[in-house]
């Protein structure tokens, strides 16, 4: 426990030997932080959280020295010293080393929040040419930062590995908290599945003194762009945390940016770090760590939850912004090397849509939509009702036949530029599921067929909701359901195999995401 007169203290402008008009405070997991003008002063807490140890004095003494040398390698000119606090004969407080000490304190300059990367980003004005600059100035610091022996041994894949199975014990108890079963476990599996096929690759990155002694704290609101790119509050607690691959580092900052809504700068950033360094290897490596890294912010934003010196407003902020970071950790999970076309299979009202949608929030993909696509090919609003006859009008087989090809089109464009895409439609036809498959060998893309199936009874109880709604561009009715079933060709061809993936959508809708997921990226 802090001394009972700290807070107080610190929260007192006069006990400040530049007299500040007020002091804020702000708290961390770690860290209580007082804002006193111009001036910062961080304490850390008396905490364990098993990758941290600050619970005696000594330790909070060693770790703030370390914080100030640490970070005068990026922000030279922003930490300025290690304070001493001392309990006077009297009970009160007084800085130095005259009395017994009782905590120390790192002293900062004061950096101009409006100058934080991450809310300079908010006024749109920053474009590719600053995230070269911060590329060009994160690869510098690398290339002059320390390697071998001991980094070498904590950046080894045995750290890495201690490191995530870390992570999956410290969050197990948050399960159904910040994060889902399905999310744990299929991250688990990734990540470790990741290291073991790849372990040639993490010793060839040793070898190449890859690690190095890094920030290991690398997001938006680390960096501030004032008089030049000043990058600060590395982690100074952790050997473990700040001894990583490049790859590792540059990874963290991509996240956040993704994290934030700002995936094409992301993308910018890594694409001029790769320009900078020739690293090719990072391309292999990026999305793993950007997994881990979201994982990270997760667990360590969830401890708020616990944590009894905040209050509940924040504890459940931080709940969900932990589980934000879960939700994106599993999209890395779940994504793919190269590009993916998937296509949905099955008669009317089996759930594709639902599932297309599902699929496409967690693999960041486009969908095409048959029913979209056809009304389009006749200048018809998308919910623009058209009740035809089965094979008749917008629906007739010549029809289909320029509905489909202009969705193959259209995945053409998107697969071209890098991007999944799911396609969301019957495929009825052999031959149309087969020009899908001749697409994705020809891209070289991963292909699927997703086959929705469905008992009967629901597939009608929801054919007549969506009639009743007015709200989906889908025709589709029960009376014309049977003949559909009818002319629907078994997907059994041998183009599929592995790739044609039965999905049951009578079940919960997340079910069945997480499922084909698994399903898929087992095959792929």
């Amino acid at each position: 426990m802090a001394h009972s007169k700290l807070i107080e203290s610190m929260l007192d402008p006069s006990f400040y030997p530049h007299a500040p008009a007020d002091v804020k405070m702000i708290q961390t997991h770690i860290s209580y932080i007082f804002i006193a003008e111009d001036l910062v002063f961080k304490i850390k807490k008396e905490v364990d959280f098993g990758f941290l140890d600050f619970t005696t004095l000594e330790k909070r003494k060693y770790f703030c020295n370390e914080e100030l040398r640490l970070n005068k390698r990026l922000a030279p000119d922003t930490y300025l010293s290690v304070e001493t606090l001392s309990e006077a004969s009297d009970g009160s407080l007084m800085w130095g080393d005259n009395g017994r000490i009782i905590e120390y304190a790192v002293k900062m300059k004061r950096l101009p929040e409006e100058r934080i990367l991450s809310r300079i980003l908010h006024t749109g004005k920053i474009d590719e040419r600053i995230m070269d600059a911060i590329a060009r100035r994160v690869f510098t610091f690398h290339e002059h930062a320390e390697t071998g022996g001991e980094i070498d041994r904590l950046g080894s894949i045995e750290t890495v590995k201690k490191n995530h199975i870390e992570n999956f014990v410290q969050t197990e108890p948050f399960i159904d908290i910040t994060l889902t079963e399905d999310q744990f476990s299929f991250i688990k599996q990734y990540a470790l599945s990741f290291l073991s096929e790849n372990e040639d690759l993490f010793k060839k990155r040793v070898a190449m003194h890859r690690i190095r002694d890094c920030h290991g704290d690398l997001h938006l609101q680390h960096i501030c762009l004032e008089d030049g790119i000043i990058i600060f509050d590395c982690i100074e607690f952790n050997k473990r945390f700040r001894y990583l691959d490049v790859a590792a580092e540059i990874a963290f900052l991509s996240m956040d940016l993704d994290f934030n809504g700002y995936c094409k700068l992301g993308d910018a950033f890594i694409k001029s770090y790769l320009k900078y360094s020739r690293d090719e290897d990072i391309k292999k490596l990026i999305n793993f760590y950007r997994c881990y890294f979201a994982y990270v912010r997760g667990k360590v934003t969830g401890f708020v939850v616990n944590d009894q010196s905040v209050g509940q407003k924040e504890q459940q902020t931080a709940a969900l912004t932990a589980s934000k970071y879960f939700e994106l950790s599993f999209r890395y999970a779940a994504a793919f090397e190269k590009p993916v076309l998937i296509i949905t299979a099955g008669l009317m009202g089996t759930g594709k849509s639902i599932l297309a949608q599902g699929l496409a929030k967690i693999l960041k993909a486009e969908i095409i939509r048959s029913d979209v696509v056809r009304k389009e090919l006749r200048q018809m609003p998308p919910l623009e009702r058209h009740f035809e006859q089965f094979g008749e009008g917008i629906y007739s087989e010549d029809m289909s036949r320029r509905t489909y090809d202009k969705a193959l089109a259209s995945a053409e464009i998107h697969l071209k530029e890098g991007r999944n895409v799911i396609i969301d439609a019957s495929f009825k036809k052999k031959q149309e599921r087969q020009n899908a498959s001749a697409l994705a060998e020809k891209l070289a893309a991963h292909f699927f067929i997703l086959e929705c199936v469905c008992p009967e009874k629901i597939i009608k109880d929801r054919l007549e909701a969506r009639v009743k709604n007015g709200a989906d561009p889908s025709d589709g009715r029960w009376e014309i359901f049977q003949k559909q079933k009818n002319d629907f060709e078994p997907v059994k061809e041998e183009i599929c195999g592995e790739y044609h993936i039965i999905v049951n959508t009578s079940r919960n809708p997340t079910a069945c995401i997480y499922d084909a997921i698994r399903t898929m990226k087992k095959a792929g």
